[in-house]
């Protein structure tokens, strides 16, 4: 596991590591929407990639660099979303244990795919403390590496590598968009744009309801994310010390949105794209939405950082 901020060979080693397990998502674009916004917009649709979220690509990368001793006790987290099944399955196609603390009130569908991938779930009370006594405990018990769903440099570095494959196909991008709830993602993005592409500008995207990540940056200091009152369930967490570390000194800005925005914006991206995004993902065209003279004539490139959503529970119904 790396011990120190991923390199440029780090992300080129995960790159190739990872490969051949997850899946290269397309690039795509919509005239539709180019010619709405006044700008040349390229979507990375990580909805595509396997269990339907960017969180593969470093949980295999995680997965993939332990030795072989670590590998025989396997892995652990605590998570209720798309890190538990990325976690799952990543161990699953390398047939090691995997031991997932989720809160009981974790929806349905989600303990359903963490279980469906072969994880062994502990069911803990919802709050933050249990999940971690109950994450101590079991890795007491069975010796297995924990995996931080963002405060790791290996998960860190398999996230880099979705902007390292636009930069592999794109040329010349003015901005990168990304959302940043634990900003594992927006780190990784911050590293390969540094790397692979210096002139591109990093933006984080963000709920103005949830905006621990912007005042974050903005004052110097890790803000918790305090009652969270957005609809994008992926950007409840708040930065740790690794990806806070990254963003300081890297990210150009984090931009914030509302709600409405986010709707509207999941909402074009169904209806013109046809293709299926949560709201977390919908936060990078709701900044180009409302900040549309910054975008004018630009070259940008949106991260869709997922496709996992309740359709029993459409933000707009």
């Amino acid at each position: 596991m790396l011990i120190n901020e991923p390199t440029k060979q780090n992300i080129l080693d995960a790159h190739e590591r990872i490969v051949r397990q997850i899946r290269h998502t397309p690039i795509l674009t919509s005239s539709t929407l180019n010619s709405f916004f006044g700008c040349e917009l390229f979507f990375k649709c990580e909805n595509f990639q396997k269990v339907g979220a960017f969180k593969f690509r470093g949980a295999s990368n995680a997965v993939l660099s332990l030795g072989d001793k670590e590998l025989q006790s396997g892995v652990a987290t605590h998570s209720s979303g798309n890190h538990a099944a990325a976690l799952a399955l990543a161990a699953k196609m390398k047939n090691i244990p995997s031991y997932i603390v989720m809160p009981k009130t974790a929806p349905q569908i989600k303990k359903n795919a963490v279980q469906g991938y072969g994880a062994k779930i502990i069911f803990c009370e919802p709050t933050l403390q249990a999940r971690e006594e109950a994450l101590k405990k079991v890795v007491e018990e069975t010796h297995a590496t924990f995996i931080h769903p963002y405060d790791n440099y290996s998960i860190i570095a398999g996230q880099a590598t979705c902007a390292k494959e636009i930069y592999n196909e794109l040329t010349d991008v003015d901005f990168i968009i990304a959302p940043v709830g634990g900003g594992g993602l927006l780190s990784g993005t911050c590293l390969s744009t540094n790397y692979f592409s210096s002139k591109t500008k990093v933006i984080g995207a963000e709920p103005k309801e949830a905006d621990d990540a912007f005042r974050s940056i903005r004052d110097g200091k890790i803000y918790p994310s305090v009652n969270p009152k957005t609809i994008c369930d992926g950007l409840l967490t708040n930065l740790s010390e690794k990806t806070f570390s990254i963003l300081r000194n890297n990210v150009n800005e984090i931009l914030t949105v509302e709600e409405a925005s986010i709707i509207n914006a999941m909402r074009m991206i169904w209806e013109r794209m046809k293709i299926i995004i949560e709201p977390s993902s919908a936060v990078t065209l709701a900044v180009i939405m409302e900040n549309k003279e910054t975008f004018s004539g630009k070259k940008v490139a949106l991260i869709l950082s997922g496709g996992n959503v309740d359709l029993q529970k459409l933000p707009w119904l």
